[in-house]
């Protein structure tokens, strides 16, 4: 069974509550029966131009991850895409007037999420993109949709299971993305920890299988799919010492599709519930809808 341990070590302000149990699935695209989906008829959203070309395209452009088991994953068997992130982009689509058939999903790294909506490559980001001022610069989100922590991911017979503080993994090589927040708190707090940083989690994930890492670090929602898919060879330390808020990434200035988008988060409750239920819920993590921000 998968264990966790609680870490310390960066002085910022406790977070949500978001208690971490048993996960009752080792279904790697996140266990549940995919929600309903709802498409909206007559929709007119003005003033927005991401909308205006999503309607002349004839459907959405949407930038995704796809190696995040319950959150953003691609069965390369299948073709099919599941998870939370997923089913939350649909439900914004079905929202805006468009199917599933409409929608095309661009698989996005970390690292060119910014750039790719300044280019106007996507129409809107949904996956695991943590709100920061310093991505604000460049782009509005709307949300938060979800609201989790930094946590890391080592072997479960190995002694960091044992560990009570962050600065424990000094001398030691922790892995994750490239531009992602968690490994962006361990250069600048921790530099006495070695890093190594890929387009994608699952690369790191295969390193820690491999002992050439000693440690993965992300928010602890992405790491308990892994642990999920390993459960005898890998194990979760939840952590939780910084707080991570997943935003829906969208065009600068586009006032319009952010207020749609927020105003969709406030009143689907029961929509949002289904969904959560139905994918990262799977795993065993219990945690309330967060309120969306005011737009600025």
């Amino acid at each position: 069974m998968r264990r966790t341990r609680t870490l310390t070590g960066i002085g910022i302000a406790a977070v949500t509550l978001l208690a971490l149990t048993a996960c009752n699935s080792g279904s790697p695209s996140g266990g549940g029966e995919a929600p309903d989906a709802e498409v909206a008829d007559d929709v007119a959203l003005e003033g927005s131009p991401t909308y205006d070309a999503m309607v002349e395209r004839g459907g959405p452009i949407i930038g995704v991850k796809e190696d995040q088991p319950n959150l953003g994953y691609l069965d390369v068997t299948t073709g099919e895409r599941s998870g939370f992130d997923i089913e939350i982009a649909r439900w914004i689509a079905g929202s805006l007037g468009f199917s599933e058939d409409d929608i095309t999903y661009e698989p996005i790294a970390s690292a060119n999420r910014e750039q790719a909506l300044v280019n106007g490559d996507i129409d809107y980001y949904v996956g695991t993109y943590s709100i920061t001022d310093q991505r604000k610069e460049q782009i509005d989100f709307a949300g938060p949709y979800f609201v989790t922590g930094q946590g890391f991911l080592v072997s479960a017979d190995s002694e960091m299971t044992e560990v009570s503080d962050v600065s424990d993994f000094n001398g030691m090589t922790v892995c994750s993305a490239t531009g992602s927040t968690p490994i962006q708190n361990i250069k600048e707090n921790f530099p006495e920890i070695s890093t190594e940083e890929y387009d994608i989690y699952s690369a790191c994930v295969d390193d820690l299988l491999s002992g050439k890492v000693d440690a993965v670090t992300t928010d602890a929602a992405i790491l308990i799919g892994y642990a999920a898919q390993y459960p005898d060879e890998l194990t979760v330390l939840d952590g939780l010492f910084t707080e991570e808020r997943y935003g829906v990434g969208i065009p600068k200035g586009d006032t319009a599709l952010l207020e749609h988008i927020n105003t969709l988060f406030t009143d689907g409750g029961d929509k949002w519930q289904e969904i959560f239920d139905a994918t990262l819920g799977q795993s065993g993590i219990e945690v309330e809808q967060p309120a969306v921000d005011p737009v600025e």
